[in-house]
């Protein structure tokens, strides 16, 4: 699990990227470098990280799912997860 401080620390992220978006946009088409330069830095889509929507877990994150491989492994054997059968051949 992670701590709820950096969890709300990303969706602190997102909110930004959400917020300055069309402003980036703009600035980046007109090729007024300076004036993005000032931006906050988490404005910055690529300072977003992809976390565990369960544990906030970083790493092993599956897109499609949105959670990661150790939440995806334990819901998908309890048979919580629609469509997802183990394996076997």
């Amino acid at each position: 699990m992670s701590k709820e401080s950096i969890k709300a620390r990303e969706l602190k992220r997102i909110r930004a990227v959400e917020k300055y978006a069309e402003k980036r946009k703009e600035l980046k088409e007109a090729g007024d470098y300076d004036a993005l330069q000032k931006l906050p830095r988490n404005a910055n889509p690529c300072r977003v990280r992809n976390r565990c929507k369960l544990t906030g877990r970083p790493r092993g994150y599956m897109r499609q799912f949105g959670i990661s491989r150790v939440m995806f492994r334990k819901l998908a054997l309890e048979g919580k997860i629609a469509g997802v059968t183990k394996a076997s051949w």
